[in-house]
């Protein structure tokens, strides 16, 4: 059979340098040469891939194709990911909130996002009414923004507004007007020092009166970073005592705590413990106590993340101290609130990275100890974190208005 009949299951590459004279090349150089000379060179050439006729004529074996040692690799496509509705959101939320446009397509393609797909849409964007909608509210919005930050600034320029007051021996009309009406927080020195609770009140106490009782806690909150928001997940019933002796053995940790949530001063077997709180002072209401109040409780460590309330509220610590982080309403555009009453920042541990406007954030802080009681006043963004193991007692009888729509369900 000829060379050139035979079927072929290589790739044809021309002979080359780099890979030295073939078999096949000797035998071409074999009929230009003498043949002693010939037989020489032929038997010093590699060993062929396939056995070839030596006596083929020159032109035959010209064109018989010469199996590849070593074919090239194979070019493989590049994978991508259709543009799906998380990226056109990802993409709407980029270009509203100024990106710069090369940061967000370089983290468009290290996500393998179709790239066609990618430049159509964000080419399209300027004619789509919905995204000039968008862009519309986003600017109003950043107008108020910017004039509550400048009024703000004008208002914390002030030296009362570096830090938190203690007082004592508040009066009516001060606390109304100064903190209530005035928008600051306060904490109350000598509220609580006539209560039966200071004394009364502790872990060995509350075990011995009420540790048959079952009570519901937030629990497992160590393994959700979005512990608060999602509390009514995390409620768990437990026995009183079982829980106590808990927060009295354990380390430092957040994972479970008894909270306002958890309304334990409504229940009848409990009452007992709101007639070792008054006396109150002239600008709360004592009558309404009992639907107003709330037990806190929980071990050194526990945390309530940045939000706000819906209403005004005092806090007394009976033991324990508890740190807490304030921020001004007008501050709020600065704290990425997406959610309800809830920011996502944390205060205790800034991530500029994720969050960079929380950067021109003024905080302040404050340590409330036993028998100190802190007002917090209306819309007031706070975080708070127990120094010790706690018992708080929270209150929001206060004898103003204390009703606000915020427009969030609440």
């Amino acid at each position: 059979m000829r060379g050139r009949d035979r079927k072929n299951h290589g790739q044809t590459l021309a002979r080359s340098a780099v890979h030295g004279t073939t078999r096949v090349g000797a035998a071409l150089q074999a009929h230009a040469q003498p043949p002693a000379q010939a037989a020489a060179a032929f038997a010093a050439a590699p060993e062929p891939v396939e056995t070839v006729d030596a006596a083929e004529p020159a032109a035959d074996l010209a064109e018989r194709p010469v199996l590849s040692l070593c074919p090239p690799p194979l070019d493989e496509p590049e994978v991508t990911l259709p543009l799906d509705e998380h990226w056109c959101q990802w993409i709407v939320d980029s270009v509203l909130q100024r990106m710069p446009h090369d940061a967000m397509m370089a983290r468009l393609k290290a996500e393998r996002i179709d790239p066609a797909q990618t430049s159509g849409f964000v080419g399209a964007l300027p004619r789509n009414p919905m995204y000039r909608a968008a862009e519309k509210m986003r600017d109003r919005y950043e107008r108020y923004g910017r004039a509550m930050q400048n009024v703000h600034s004008l208002r914390e320029s002030g030296p009362e507004w570096t830090h938190v007051e203690k007082r004592s021996r508040l009066s009516r009309d001060e606390f109304i007007e100064r903190y209530v009406r005035g928008c600051r927080p306060v904490v109350i020195t000598d509220m609580a020092r006539d209560w039966p609770a200071m004394q009364r009140w502790s872990f060995a106490e509350f075990k011995r009166r009420y540790g048959a009782m079952t009570v519901q806690v937030q629990a497992g909150r160590e393994k959700d970073a979005d512990f608060e928001v999602n509390k009514m997940q995390h409620k768990h019933t437990t026995n009183f005592a079982a829980f106590l002796d808990r927060v009295v053995t354990s380390g430092p940790n957040n994972d479970e705590y008894l909270t306002a949530n958890n309304e334990l001063l409504r229940r009848p077997e409990f009452q007992g413990l709101l007639d070792e709180v008054g006396p109150l002072p002239d600008y709360c209401d004592p009558s309404s106590l009992t639907r107003c109040a709330s037990l806190w409780v929980g071990p050194e460590g526990t945390k309530t993340p940045l939000h706000h309330d819906t209403l005004m509220l005092l806090h007394t610590q009976i033991v324990g101290r508890k740190r807490w982080r304030f921020i001004a309403p007008s501050s709020a555009p600065r704290l990425y609130n997406d959610f309800d009453v809830y920011s996502p920042v944390n205060f205790e541990n800034l991530d500029l990275a994720r969050f960079p406007e929380a950067a021109g954030v003024k905080v302040l802080e404050v340590v409330v100890e036993p028998g100190e009681s802190v007002f917090l006043p209306l819309a007031w963004w706070h975080q708070v974190t127990s120094l010790d193991k706690c018992i708080s007692l929270s209150f929001t009888n206060i004898d103003v208005p204390n009703r606000f729509d915020f427009g969030n369900g609440h």
